[in-house]
Order: structure tokens, then sequence, then C-alpha cells
């Protein structure tokens, strides 16, 4: 009989946690590896050859029989070389070995990880090491340690390495913060995330069917079925047997992995689901949101099903979000942007939220580099996503606290008791007083900022390098400042209210759909950048440069490299789309369609001709007009795709707008062709048989 699962009992067994390294190193040894995670401290190799072999132990106890350095190249996914633990003993027999060398640092192949020019194709070598952060774990007889990955030269080559040095900068500033607010006890602030990750599952039957989400994780062509979402019956529903099924296998191996899944629902589209993880350090939100993303196509396949991540899958459907929750919070668990119960504490939240609002006016344009990719151009900006636009919602009640600091006015709080702005006086700000508000970018919920620009397939390592070490130039500029002042309290006020005056104009509470807020966004500044092309420019303008310079995430070097690297991938994915489009057009719908018409024709000489045929004859004409011009729009897209230039950035603003165009005019006839076509004739599963196949 099966074992059934315990939650509380298989929780993170998989995971060598601080619970399983006590019970298998010694206490001299599990005290300077704690040593070492709090002073950042490198680990002596004879301590890390004790980890090595308890490691070992725990995970060959376990049955793995391999182990791999983890990482996260700038593909945007996972890489994994698999060693064995075999040695050779001596007559033909091999024993189990695993030492302190091999954990702290590996060598893969890193030729063909992308490197934006940081070193030729033919320089192979590139180092992994171990990230002592973040626990490792086994999967499918292997043991997984999650490890940095940079060049022979030295340049980061991964998102783990600049993720850990914007959470040490952010930290570091903070608690210079907290100092001043009387804060002796505080070691550390953490950057927070808790990642909600939305999927499609259908039916790997219809999947294997078609070339374009094979290729391209989303449907090229597809006509807009008779029922969609419009009645708002998918959303929250009753969630299906098989789904079900698939989602409590998927809470489980998440469970033995440590990841903290906590919520299971339908989102708004048909085939369309959430899970959303408890909230845990920037870090190892990042590890765990990669392999749910994994964990969720594999368990899928033994479902019969798979898991769709691409942000916009289908047309005319809501896409694939991933909403980022981030905060900051001490190591003695102290929110700090949590509005807190006294004045001090209060006036701590309010200069927090001015750090914010300032980092985010300053570094919109960045901010929206950090989602600007190929896939979530489909999804920004359309009703299921915010808009291009960054703003941040904050809710009626703390922007009328926000405006009376302007103002300089009287703030009566909800219980109508009046009281005036001012640090000895601060006014109780109520909590979780804010509304949820699906249309905007930024959006406050109580004690943290829920970013929702992020796309279901991407990394969240990008957005939240950007949130840190925004935040700790802000941080650095008010400690600054602040430290200095003769008048603590007096200078603290007026670092608040200058910051909200100036910065103001970030702040938007209403309907970011509508076509008003982009022009009052014009109006007030804002940078509206509605695709890649557009934004990836901006990725190195000098302001954003010298932020990441000064606080040492990234080289200026560095930073062009990745510039380099979103632009291909976003040419690279345009390219291989559009040539799927090609394949489909020529091999798959002009012979549906010819075929269908060839049997109309039939039809027609049979009745006696056109005049005794007029349905046949309409039909087969319309057919016959649209197959011509689909083939002539093919061939267009065909010649368009051998005219690219060669320069990366002249290449992105062309795929943008010639290949894009292209693609939008071939799908539009290809989709008014499959509602004429007889369904026997037409080539793959439709709308209506993918979406709603249960």
């Amino acid at each position: 009989m099966e074992k059934k699962f315990d939650v509380a009992a298989d929780f993170g067994s998989m995971v060598f946690h601080e619970e399983a390294m006590k019970a298998y190193l010694s206490s001299n040894s599990y005290g300077e590896w704690k040593k070492c995670i709090e002073t950042h401290t490198p680990l002596d190799l004879s301590i890390a050859n004790d980890i090595a072999e308890a490691m070992k132990r725990w995970a060959l106890e376990r049955g793995a029989t391999h182990y791999t350095h983890w990482f996260q190249p700038m593909t945007g996914f996972t890489a994994e070389k698999h060693d064995s633990f075999i040695a050779p003993a001596g007559g033909g027999r091999a024993v189990m070995e695993f030492s302190g060398k091999e954990l702290v640092r590996g060598e893969p192949d890193a030729s063909s990880f992308p490197s934006g020019g940081l070193r030729a194709t033919f320089e192979a070598r590139g180092y992994t090491a171990w990230d002592p952060t973040a626990f490792a774990f086994i999967r499918e007889h292997t043991l997984y340690i999650p490890t940095v990955f940079c060049s022979y030269s030295g340049h980061v080559l991964d998102k783990k390495t600049p993720l850990l040095r914007s959470m040490e900068q952010v930290s570091k500033q903070a608690v210079r913060i907290l100092r001043l607010f009387g804060d002796t006890t505080s070691k550390a602030v953490v950057a927070q995330v808790g990642p909600e990750q939305e999927y499609f599952l259908i039916d790997e039957k219809d999947f294997a069917k078609r070339m374009d989400l094979r290729l391209c994780g989303r449907t090229l062509f597809g006509a807009k079925p008779p029922k969609g979402q419009e009645l708002d019956d998918h959303y929250f529903g009753t969630i299906r047997s098989r789904v079900a099924a698939y989602m409590e296998e998927l809470d489980e191996e998440l469970w033995k992995l440590g990841v903290l899944s906590k919520t299971k629902h339908n989102e708004v589209a048909p085939c369309q689901h959430e899970m959303a993880p408890i909230y845990t350090d920037a870090n190892c939100a990042c590890d765990h949101n990669q392999i749910t993303m994994d964990v969720m196509r594999k368990v899928a396949r033994k479902h019969g099903l798979v898991c769709l991540l691409h942000e916009k899958p289908f047309a005319g459907i809501n896409g694939s979000g991933k909403h980022d929750n981030w905060s900051l919070s001490t190591d003695t668990g102290d929110n700090l942007f949590q509005p807190g119960n006294t004045p001090s504490q209060n006036a701590r939240f309010l200069l927090f939220l001015a750090a914010f609002v300032k980092g985010v006016d300053e570094y919109q344009d960045f901010l929206r580099c950090t989602v600007a990719y190929a896939g979530n151009d489909h999804r920004l900006g359309a009703q299921e996503a915010p808009p291009a636009v960054v703003s941040i919602f904050l809710g009626d009640e703390l922007t009328k606290v926000v405006e009376s600091i302007i103002s300089g006015t009287e703030y009566a709080d909800p219980g109508k008791a009046t009281l005036r702005i001012g640090v000895d006086v601060m006014p109780t700000i109520p909590k979780d007083n804010t509304d949820r508000n699906r249309t905007s970018p930024l959006a406050f919920t109580g004690n943290k900022f829920e970013f929702r620009m992020l796309g279901s397939s991407q990394s969240i390592a990008g957005p939240n390098i950007a949130l840190n070490t925004i935040m700790a130039q802000e941080l650095e500029e008010f400690a600054d400042i602040l430290e200095q002042a003769d008048d603590f309290n007096a200078a603290l006020s007026e670092l608040i209210q200058r910051v909200f005056t100036q910065h103001q104009r970030i702040i938007f509470n209403g309907n970011g759909y509508e076509q008003a807020w982009l022009q009052e966004a014009s109006r007030r500044g804002l940078v509206n950048l509605t695709s890649t092309a557009d934004a990836l420019p901006y990725y190195t303008a000098p302001k954003n440069v010298a932020l990441f310079t000064k606080h040492g995430i990234f080289s200026k070097e560095e930073l062009e490299a990745r510039q380099e690297i979103h632009m291909e991938n976003y040419c690279t994915v345009r390219t291989i789309e559009a040539t799927t489009m090609i394949d489909m057009i020529r091999k798959d719908i002009l012979p549906a369609a010819s075929a269908y018409a060839g049997a109309l024709f039939q039809r027609i000489q049979l009745r006696g001709g056109m005049e005794g045929s007029h349905y046949e004859s309409a039909l087969a004409t319309g057919i016959s007009q649209k197959t011509d011009a689909l083939m002539q729009i093919c061939e267009q897209m065909d010649r368009d795709l051998k005219e690219a230039p060669a320069d990366m950035k002249s290449k992105l603003t062309y795929f943008h707008g010639v290949i894009e165009e292209d693609m939008t005019k071939a799908r539009q006839i290809a989709d008014e062709l499959e509602t004429m076509v007889e369904r026997k004739y037409w080539p793959f599963p439709t709308y209506s048989d993918i979406l709603f196949y249960v």
C-alpha cells in the first residue's frame, strides 16, 4: 500500500535544510556555516569538506546517485550538469565520494550560454560556486546544489549573483535607517518575495498536433471560439477532477522540495490556473519559482496534460502573469512596510514608503525594462495586465495621508480624530486599508508592494534585483541626510514632505486601462514604453548604469551585455515564431483550405455549375481569394526575414515593426479561413477543442 503523504512530516524531506544540517554535521561545522551566513565570510575548506561529506551521506540515504551544480544562466531558465558520486576503488570496485572542493566549485562547459559578448564562444570555461545561503535538495536521484555562475574572467553570467549582491546592499542601507530610529537589535534587513504563478493546462494530444505550441509555446493561429471567458464561470470555479489530481501531486512534489505552495485556484480564462506561495527571502523565492515552473511542466505530463507558461498562449482570452509581492523585513521579523502603532513606527514606515515612491519614479524606465521581452509584449497593456506605464497604487486612505503631508494640513484618521502631520504626532495609519487594483503595475497591499507587470514565464530575479538596488540607493541618500542632521525629527519631517511633493506624479489610484490615464501619464511626464523595442534602449541609460555600478551589482560591461542578450532573445523568438508561421501556412493551412475549396468545386460541378450552387460558389470563391492573399503575405514575410538588418538595435526595431506587422496580417487571414473551412479539413485543433477538452 502506497504511503499517504504527510504534510507535516514530509515537507522539506528532500531538502538539506537547517534541521538536516544539525543532524548530520558536527556542532563546530554547523556553527561555522551559520557564522558564514551571518557575517558573509568564506568557509574554510576543512569545514566545506565536513559539509560535503554530511551532504553526501544525507543524499545517499535518500537514493541519490549523482550531484549537480544548479545555476541560473541568462537564458532565463536553469542549467545543470550531473556527475555521479562514484570513484574507482581498485579491483573493479567503486566508492561514493564527494569533497568540499567539489561542493564549493564546479566547472561546466560555458561556451553556449548567452554572454552578450563578455567572452568569445571558444572560451568555454565558466565556474559555478556554491551559494551556502540556499539549501541543497534532491530531485530524481540527484543532489542539486544551488550555485552562482561566472566566466573565467570573473564576469557575472547568471541571475543569482546580482540578486545576492542587491539583497546585501539594500540590507546595509536599511540597517543604517533602522539605527537612526533607535533599533540596535536588527542585524540585517531581508528582501521578502512571494511570486504568484499563473499557468494554462491543456490536453497533451492537442498540444502534439500544434507545431506553434510545441515550438513557440503559444498559438500563432486560432479563431475566437463561440465561448471564451465571457461568463466568468471559470474564475474561482470548481476545479475539475483531472486538474485537481494534478494540483494535488504538484503540491506534494513542491512541499518535498521545501517550496511553500499555499494557494491554488482557477483563473479567469478557460484552462488557466494559479499557484501562490508564502513569502520567503528573495533568493530562496527565486530558486523556488524556478523549481515550481519545472515541476509544473513535469507533473503535467504524468497526467496527460501540458503546462503552458507563455504569457499569451491564446489570443482573445486572458494571458498569464506572475505577480511579484515584494517587501522588506528585519531579521527579527518586523515588516518595514507595515504601518505601526506608534508615531515613531509610522514615521519609519512613511520614510520607507517615501524611498519606494522616489525610487520607482526615478527608475521607472528600468523597472519597465525588467519585464520587457517578446512574450510579455502580447500581455502588457491588455485588459488582463497593467499598462506599460509604471505607476504606484497606494489606496485612498494612504494617499490622503501622503497628500496631507505634502500640503502640511491636518489629517483626520478613520476614527475622525484630527491629528497634525509631524514626527512627534504622526497619525495612526490604518492597516490593510487598501483595495486591490488589478490595473496598477505596483500596488501597495497593506504591508508589501505587488509588482504586477512580470510575465508568467520569466525569472523573478531581474525585477527583484532592480527593486532591491533602487531601494538601496534611496535609503543611502536618506541615511546620508539624516545622519548629518542636527535636529533628526525636523530633518525627517522635511525629507518626507519634500520627497512626496517631488514624486507624487508616480502615484495613481485610478483605472490604468482607460485611455484618459495614458494621456494624464504623458502630462505628468511618465514614460510609456509600449513594447520591448521601446523599452530595452533604456536599459543602459547613464543614470541606470550609474545606479548599478555604484552599488556593485553590475559593471557597465555586464549591463551592456545583458541588454544585448535581451535584444537578441527578442529577435530570436520573433524569428522562430515567424518561420513557424510560414511553415504552418505552407504545409498545413493552405493545403487544407485548397482541399476544401476543391471539394466545393466538385459539388458545384455535380449540381450543374455555379448558377445552381450559390452557397458553394460564394464560399469557394471567398476561400480562394483568402488563400491567395495568405500566400502573398507569407511570401512577403519570408522576404522580410531575409532582409533583417545585422545591427542588433536596428534589428530589434525592424522585428517589432516589419515582422510583427507581417505576422498580424497573416494571422488575421488564416483565422478568417478557419471560420470558413469545414471542420474535418482544418489541420489542427481549434480553440474550442483545446480550451474545452473536459
